[in-house]
């Protein structure tokens, strides 16, 4: 069972990446916060690529990657004139460069400290980080709650999607895996993000019906 849960976390976080990357083409803009967006991509090199974990995980690590390696073309692409309006256009790269950098290394080490080479610690630390930016992310776009675009990069399927795939995988680590047993670590990081997650879903439902934003799946696809 803790096979088919990891995969069916896997794939709503895979739908996840995808709606952010529909959203932010649709909007012209990023839908990733910068600090999660490198923790991410980060996690995915090391346990694909550095310290490879077993199939099927391993598959989804690969997908998640290029996945997020296009939600990165898309934070270069729009992210200078929201996040860094004031900086030159090599010192925007430079910033995003060292930001990588930074959570790799912070990855890494998080890893080889705890000798987990599954990536749990890091892997929900960063969920935890990335629940509480997209919050933020909320707000920051929210500043004018009259405006059409506070929702830009953002919808309430990624909210929900998002929430799920993360709270698939927590069930599944916290039932199966022996990193959770007596952990209040680990136990605090799960209920944490969901209680982020339930957070940023009802503040982005609320605002989508405010703006009368369809929440049918399909007719969020097919609006334009």
């Amino acid at each position: 069972m803790y096979t088919e849960l990891m995969v069916a976390g896997g794939v709503f976080w895979s739908i996840t990446y995808v709606l952010i990357i529909r959203q932010g083409f649709k909007d012209k803009t990023f839908g990733m916060p910068l600090a999660a967006l490198c923790a991410n991509i980060s996690w995915e090199a090391i346990f694909s690529m550095l310290h490879p974990v077993s199939p099927p995980q391993l598959y989804i690590n690969y997908a998640w990657f290029a996945l997020d390696a296009i939600i990165v073309f898309q934070f270069l692409k729009y992210g200078k004139k929201e996040f860094f309006p004031k900086f030159s256009t090599a010192q925007f790269y430079l910033a995003f460069s060292f930001g990588l950098v930074m959570a790799f290394f912070a990855v890494l080490f998080v890893t080889y400290e705890f000798e987990d080479w599954h990536g749990a610690y890091a892997a929900f630390a960063q969920n935890l980080m990335m629940s509480v930016l997209f919050i933020w992310m909320f707000f920051s776009r929210s500043s004018d709650d009259n405006s059409s675009n506070s929702l830009r990069g953002q919808s309430f399927y990624i909210a929900l999607f998002k929430m799920l795939g993360t709270g698939v995988s927590s069930l599944a680590f916290y039932l199966y895996q022996p990193i959770s047993h007596g952990s209040f670590l680990m136990t605090y990081l799960y209920v944490s993000i969901f209680v982020c997650d339930v957070i940023y879903t009802g503040l982005v439902y609320q605002r989508s019906r405010q703006q009368k934003i369809s929440l049918l799946f399909f007719g969020q696809l097919l609006k334009k």
